[in-house]
């Protein structure tokens, strides 16, 4: 008999699609900047969930704080060991996991629990939230950034273009936009046993700077973003992707607030949420 093959996790599958980190280095400064608002002091202990290649969790282990990044995407791994071994930081480790079920990760073992954009695309957004709180120590904190639905900025207005041009999802979907809903964020905490009062939001901006035009900043999304990938593809097999290249070139170009034709500076709002656990 011939072995019957896994088929690989769909999340897994999206996010190794592409290559994010093409999309990563124009994030870099928000990142950044974003970090040194957590109050990181050194030997905290942070988990950085849905990592990437470490846009958040390099700046973390700079501020000295022994930082572990978990992300599903195998690629995006070995791409933060690298950067961390160039920048010569022994203080940071990146491995694989899943933010449904942080298996290898133990009760109450981080003072800080950070998940910038990551964590809200995994499935079963209530484990998610059981699972950062289970692995915060009491009086440990968890920061998410997450895009808000229907924001007329940047990110949020990818994913809307993209999802017009592509097949509408399996039965079930729920989608990680909800992440960037008080309320949805209040009820996930809620079942995890975390108190509304506990919880806290503000709205906040990532800007993506990138040194090349904004029409050249698409082509990035299109070649390399696993949702924009998977919307041209689609699109592609209706004769659709010239109208949706131009649909996001013209987005592109009115958000765009460089002051050169030649680079790009785009900023997108999305929600900051502060958990006390």
């Amino acid at each position: 008999m011939t072995p019957t093959a896994v088929p690989m996790n769909p999340n897994k599958a999206l996010w190794e699609k592409g290559d994010f980190t093409q999309i990563s280095q124009t994030m870099r400064e928000s990142g950044e900047e974003l970090v040194s608002k957590l109050g990181i002091t050194k030997d905290m202990n942070v988990l950085d969930l849905g990592c990437g290649d470490g846009t958040t969790a390099i700046p973390e282990a700079e501020f000295g704080a022994n930082v572990l990044g978990v992300d599903i995407a195998t690629n995006l791994v070995e791409a933060g060991n690298i950067r961390a071994r160039e920048a010569g930081l022994t203080n940071i480790k990146f491995q694989e996991g899943d933010a449904t079920n942080l298996v290898d990760l133990k009760d109450q073992s981080f003072d800080l629990v950070v998940s910038v954009f990551g964590a809200m695309f995994a499935p079963k957004p209530f484990d998610v939230a059981r699972e950062m709180v289970r692995v915060t120590r009491p009086g440990g904190r968890i920061v998410m950034g997450n895009w808000i639905p229907g924001d007329p900025t940047l990110v949020a207005q990818i994913l809307k273009i993209s999802s017009a041009y592509t097949p509408p999802p399996p039965e079930g979907f729920i989608s990680p936009m909800l992440w960037g809903v008080e309320d949805n964020v209040i009820e996930r905490f809620g079942k995890a046993g975390v108190a509304k009062e506990s919880i806290s939001f503000t709205r906040d901006t990532f800007t993506f700077n990138a040194p090349y035009p904004p029409s050249e900043f698409v082509n990035t999304f299109k070649n390399y973003y696993g949702p924009t990938m998977n919307a041209f593809e689609a699109a592609e097999k209706n004769g659709k992707s010239a109208a949706l290249q131009a649909e996001l070139e013209d987005m592109f170009n009115r958000q765009n607030k460089s002051d050169t034709n030649d680079t790009t500076s785009i900023p997108a709002t999305f929600l900051r949420v502060t958990v006390t656990v």
